[in-house]
């Protein structure tokens, strides 16, 4: 199983800004994966060509089976995740990007401003979370345990929950 932690940040690339989106949703997934796995964690500026060019990069050279992007998903004019995610899509999954406005609206009013997506690029599920390393976790909890059956679909790489942590749902299992 090989995962790509990207953080889009124009202050975390330049060294400005201690990322703690990338180092979060790492934590999250060696707390919960069960199955052995490479992340690999890279940090670029916001943009939307940067953004594109290292999600097709990440899906099509690097054969990444899922591809978790955080930051850049606000309405800040340079925050361009979404609309650069939804670029490089072959199939848009916009019931995860509701399901973690809702979970988070549960914590945080501004969550109505986030403008997470999901999709599939080829065999790669990419999944934008939150900039906020508080946000992550409950967007992960939200919707994780829809993930590992989705990889299956997709023909990615099989992934397993801890289900002491989260019980992966798998439809006739």
């Amino acid at each position: 199983m090989r995962i790509a932690i990207l953080t889009i940040s124009d202050r975390a690339s330049r060294g400005e800004y201690e990322d703690r989106g990338g180092p979060a949703v790492e934590e999250w997934l060696r707390r919960t994966v069960a199955t052995p796995m490479q992340i690999d964690r890279i940090i670029i500026a916001d943009g939307f060509e940067t953004t594109r060019d290292t999600l097709v990069e990440l899906c099509d050279s690097k054969s990444c089976d899922m591809v978790l992007t955080t930051g850049g998903t606000g309405p800040a004019p340079r925050d361009l995740t979404p609309e650069a995610t939804q670029a490089v899509l072959t199939k848009e999954l916009p019931g995860f990007g509701e399901l973690m406005r809702r979970a988070s609206l549960e914590h945080v009013a501004t969550a109505i401003l986030s403008r997470q997506t999901a999709g599939v690029r080829g065999t790669t599920f990419i999944l934008n979370l939150p900039g906020s390393p508080g946000s992550i976790g409950v967007c992960l909890n939200a919707v994780f345990a829809a993930v590992p059956y989705c990889l299956e679909l997709i023909g990615a790489g099989h992934i397993d929950t801890d289900p002491a942590v989260l019980k992966a749902h798998w439809p006739g299992r």
